[in-house]
């Protein structure tokens, strides 16, 4: 999906949650957890939050009548200036880099960090001691705040600065309902956000899921969320795998994903150009340091279809590797043991055999006879 936007702002820091619970398990405990939250949701809202911009010497000070350390920049200035003050890898800015790569997709993406002042003017209020005799439990937990905001470069930095503000006290209210809603007296498990770009008019949307918490005993919550955005139950659009991928992010396993995008289409009149949609994992001969060279294309091509259902939140399921995929032919009884660890090669009823045994993905296999040729087509579909 494309987003409708010049430039992603993305807001990121930790800010710790604490309390102290007398008893975890009684009615008050809630209201003590709640009141913790409305502390931080009182902090971000101070005068004393900055924002600074990663890899430019820009603070901002949005709840101070805005205020800047760069005197150009004001709250009537449009968010596209800041780009002059980014440095981009090639050492130029960020501004700068966009005009000379035109052939650049996607928006501009600007990270900021979050800060706080330490020092505040000292009052005279002599401090007060309080000694407590009852047994309490104390939490402490790091909240890792994630906050995003697209817009275009003719937005106001007032009006950005103002929108992440914004978003930082409404997804400490997410996670103050995710807390609650999945602790175990004073266990917690920590709120974890991420961003999903849903079909018009949702958009651009964050969602709070419990860390350590799988996919599979989430599906009520997405299920109401599903709900609440009208969204089709045909297929996932709200598990971690379909999380939003940042255009100045690397993928962590070092694959390429969706080559096809960056060639050129072929040049055949009256031809239809058919494009799979979501996102896939280029699986090629010599990756993962096996030397599948002469027999692993059929390998590859599995590997290369399982991750296109894992990256679209259909499955949990690690992309196999040769010997998994092996295995399972030896498991569904299509092979004999001696062939897990050799240098067979296997073709389309062999990859229609493992999805199955893998993925739980059944599919079928059609042939299409047309003129002298013969070719096979091998057709994907979930039950």
């Amino acid at each position: 999906m494309v987003i409708k936007c010049d430039i992603i702002f993305r807001l990121k820091g930790i800010l710790e949650f604490a309390c102290q619970l007398d008893n975890p398990n009684d009615a008050q405990s809630q209201g003590t957890i709640s009141k913790g939250f409305q502390g931080l949701q009182s902090k971000v809202s101070s005068k004393n939050i900055v924002l600074t911009v990663c890899n430019s010497p820009v603070l901002i000070w949005p709840n101070a009548g805005f205020q800047s350390n760069v005197e150009s920049l004001t709250e009537a200035s449009s968010c596209g200036d800041i780009l002059q003050y980014i440095k981009s890898d090639d050492g130029g800015s960020k501004k700068s880099s966009k005009k000379k790569d035109k052939k650049k997709s996607g928006p501009t993406v600007v990270n900021m960090k979050l800060l706080f002042e330490v020092t505040e003017p000292a009052g005279n209020e002599a401090p007060s001691l309080i000694r407590v005799s009852t047994q309490q439990h104390c939490v402490k937990m790091p909240l890792p705040l994630d906050c995003v905001l697209s817009v275009t470069t003719d937005e106001s930095l007032a009006t950005v600065c103002t929108g992440l503000v914004k978003a930082l006290n409404k997804q400490l209210a997410d996670m103050e309902e995710v807390v609650l809603r999945y602790r175990k007296g004073s266990s917690f498990l920590v709120p974890q956000p991420f961003h999903f770009q849903l079909p018009e008019p949702a958009g651009f949307t964050t969602v709070i899921y419990p860390a350590g918490v799988p996919d599979s005993q989430l599906q009520a919550a997405r299920e109401d969320l599903h709900r609440r955005f009208k969204l089709p139950s045909d297929r996932p659009y709200l598990r971690r795998a379909n999380a939003f991928h940042f255009p100045d992010a690397a993928y962590k396993d070092g694959y390429l994903r969706n080559p096809h995008i960056h060639l050129n289409p072929p040049n055949i009149e009256d031809a239809k150009l058919y494009l799979v949609q979501g996102v896939y994992s280029y699986h090629h001969y010599m990756q993962d340091r096996v030397d599948d060279d002469g027999w692993g294309c059929a390998y590859r091509s599995l590997q290369t279809i399982c991750s296109w259902f894992q990256q679209q939140g259909y499955v949990e399921t690690a992309v196999p590797t040769h010997t998994q995929i092996q295995q399972a032919l030896v498991d569904v009884g299509d092979k004999e043991p001696w062939f897990v660890g050799s240098r067979q090669w296997i073709g389309s009823i062999e990859v229609q055999a493992v999805l199955n045994q893998l993925l739980g993905v059944t599919s079928k296999i059609m042939f299409v006879r047309y003129v002298n040729c013969l070719m096979c087509l091998f057709i994907m579909f979930i039950v």
